[in-house]
């Protein structure tokens, strides 16, 4: 038998107003009558109609979530924080693999699922500016007539009516460098640049190892920038094989991710080289895989639970009208993390 909002109000002895203020979360509830309400749920096993309540609201109770990389470690992390954001505001999320591909990022964003979610998140590698300025009835707040927001994840600007979530890139990439320099390292590398793309957070990390070896006076020749093809522990092994092959020994390598930085230390160990010792190693997004090597990886972390809760609670207050009209640049923090492949084992 389903037990109603009528047969918990009975129970606690209150009116069915009482218990959909407390089932609904409004604030103006006296934490006395929000206890009384919490055990008559508890006791009767009441579980809310989240499909029905959606419905009234005119939602479908689902937001999207579009990544590039589902099988990259920090794309499923950050998902999974997504997930639980959305959880504690009763959504489900639905989730697009886009490949990085700029022909299913432009049909992620033109929002051919409008009629199934009610906003999306997407984190787009090869997106352009005039790719959403194509997006059916922009007008302007967030951009479609079918009232579907859309918040963007990552280091790409575009100007554009759309709330934006991303870490200061170059910070992040000069305090790796700068721990690097602490450590006494000189002849510094950077691996992940990329010529075949103009893509954001590459860049920006680049021009961080480029600032911060400059401040300290420390050259940056183009030899110690690895080329990849893409942003896994093959690339960062190709990319580290052909810089010792052509005679560059770097005594520090700043990757762009922890999957780089992974690949990197396998063809360090397989050259006889020892990490730290030899060459020291950081990493960028402290993927879980980076805690349990042979020597444990530095690494730039990001909030990726700030990052999910701001883009959860961006795309609520565009469904809830409270959003402003424009975009806004939201920023998440980011630390430093130290760990073997800097400081060797204690």
């Amino acid at each position: 038998m389903r037990v109603s909002l009528k047969d918990v109000a009975e129970h606690a002895g209150v009116s069915i107003k009482t218990v959909s203020n407390v089932v609904n979360k409004y604030q103006h509830v006296t934490p006395a009558m929000r206890a009384r309400v919490q055990q008559a749920i508890d006791e009767l096993g009441y579980r809310p109609n989240l499909t029905a309540r959606h419905l009234r609201k005119g939602r479908t109770g689902i937001i999207a979530l579009a990544v590039p990389e589902l099988g990259n470690p920090y794309f499923a992390e950050l998902a999974g924080a997504v997930i639980d954001a959305a959880a504690a505001h009763d959504f489900t999320v639905l989730l697009d693999h886009t490949r990085g591909d700029r022909e299913q990022e432009v049909l992620v964003s033109q929002g051919f699922r409008a009629g199934v979610i009610d906003g999306l998140i997407l984190s787009p590698l090869e997106l352009e500016a005039e790719d959403l300025q194509g997006r059916d009835g922009l007008d302007g707040r967030n951009g479609r007539n079918d009232d579907v927001p859309l918040v963007l994840l990552g280091e790409r600007e575009y100007d554009l009516p759309y709330d934006h979530i991303a870490i200061d890139n170059v910070a992040a990439a000069r305090v790796a460098v700068r721990h690097l320099i602490g450590r006494g390292r000189s002849s510094i590398a950077y691996l992940g640049a990329r010529t075949d793309s103009a893509n954001r957070p590459a860049h920006l990390r680049l021009q961080g190892w480029r600032a911060e070896l400059a401040e300290a006076g420390i050259p940056a020749p183009d030899s110690l920038v690895g080329a990849v093809g893409g942003w896994n522990r093959d690339d960062g092994a190709k990319a580290m094989a052909r810089m010792l092959d052509s005679g560059v020994r770097p005594d520090a390598v700043f990757a762009y991710n922890d999957l780089v930085a992974i690949g990197a230390m396998r063809v360090l160990h397989e050259r006889g080289l020892r990490v730290p010792w030899d060459v020291a190693v950081v990493g960028f997004d402290d993927i879980a895989e980076g805690q349990f090597g042979a020597v444990t990886l530095t690494t730039i972390s990001p909030d990726k639970q700030a990052i999910a809760r701001l883009a959860v609670a961006s795309l609520l207050r565009s469904l809830e009208g409270a959003q402003t009209p424009g975009g806004h640049e939201l920023t998440a923090e980011f630390r430093l993390v130290e760990r073997e492949s800097t400081l060797g084992r204690r």
